[in-house]
């Protein structure tokens, strides 16, 4: 048996994706350990997590993410790109579409420019209630966790936010872990280190539950990181929020969206 497989990337997140638009390819009690294994990237292909396209009765398909941990993610902002171009590519929406989530139906308009692929998500609203987030306590979170200014925020999944001079000093091997586990987050937080950059610019580091580590870029991570510097009132509507892999755009209005690319990097089979 063969598994046919795409890779992709948005900004540097990086995903497999499996079509199970018409029919189960992977089984549901191996889907979390099919991503520990093909997430690898030694012994694997290598990703920081498995994107599955589905059917969906809710919109025009749905994403389940499973991350190189086993666990399920809600939420991927970098994910649901690339999921919306390869569902765009291969004839299953049209230039605006709906895609079932973890944490709800989300908006997608996309476009190819001189073959640039770029998409804009509509993002669920930032919840700032701890309950919401979900974190211990309550009203809004601001903690102080060894040594930072700790804000959380809820943008599909819980990302806690951190600000500092300089990013590029701060160990995120070390300090990133101590955050995400904190017993203040009952289900753990992706956790975002942010550095105001000049005028409603954002640079940004993430360390990502799930991958246990820190990634190239994170969608939902730039969407926490614009949202709390807006709620700061740090930043105005339009957010520019440089990630290691690339720029993306967050805008606050009637809704929140988040705007960047998506690219297929190649395709596969998987001997299985």
């Amino acid at each position: 048996m063969e598994i046919a497989f795409t890779k992709l990337q948005g900004n540097g997140n990086d995903f497999i994706l499996i079509d199970e638009h018409d029919r189960e390819i992977i089984p549901e009690e191996m889907k979390g350990s099919f991503a520990a294994l093909y997430c690898d990237r030694r012994f694997g292909i290598g990703a920081d997590g498995i994107l599955f396209l589905q059917a969906s009765e809710k919109a025009d398909i749905r994403m389940r993410l499973f991350q190189p941990d086993e666990s399920e993610a809600a939420m991927c902002g970098n994910g649901i790109r690339c999921l919306a171009k390869y569902a765009y590519d291969a004839g299953y929406v049209k230039e605006s579409c709906s895609v079932e989530t973890g944490a709800g139906v989300v908006p997608v308009t996309m476009r190819y420019a001189d073959d640039e692929f770029t998409a804009t998500i509509t993002m669920p609203t930032p919840a700032f209630e701890r309950s919401a987030i979900p974190a211990a306590g309550t009203g809004e979170y601001k903690e102080n966790i060894r040594g930072f200014t700790v804000y959380a925020v809820n943008t599909g999944v819980p990302h806690a936010v951190v600000f500092a001079k300089e990013i590029g000093a701060v160990d995120i091997a070390t300090v990133g872990p101590a955050i995400r586990n904190h017993p203040t987050f009952p289900e753990g937080a992706n956790v975002d280190f942010v550095e105001r950059a000049g005028d409603d610019t954002l640079r940004i580091r993430t360390f990502e539950r799930g991958v246990e580590g820190e990634t190239f870029s994170c969608g939902t991570g730039a969407t926490a990181s614009a949202a709390v510097a807006h709620h700061l009132g740090y930043v105005g509507e339009t957010v520019r929020v440089e990630t290691k892999g690339g720029p993306l755009v967050i805008r606050f209005g009637e809704a929140v969206t988040m705007e960047g690319p998506a690219s297929t990097v190649f395709a596969g089979v998987i001997p299985f």
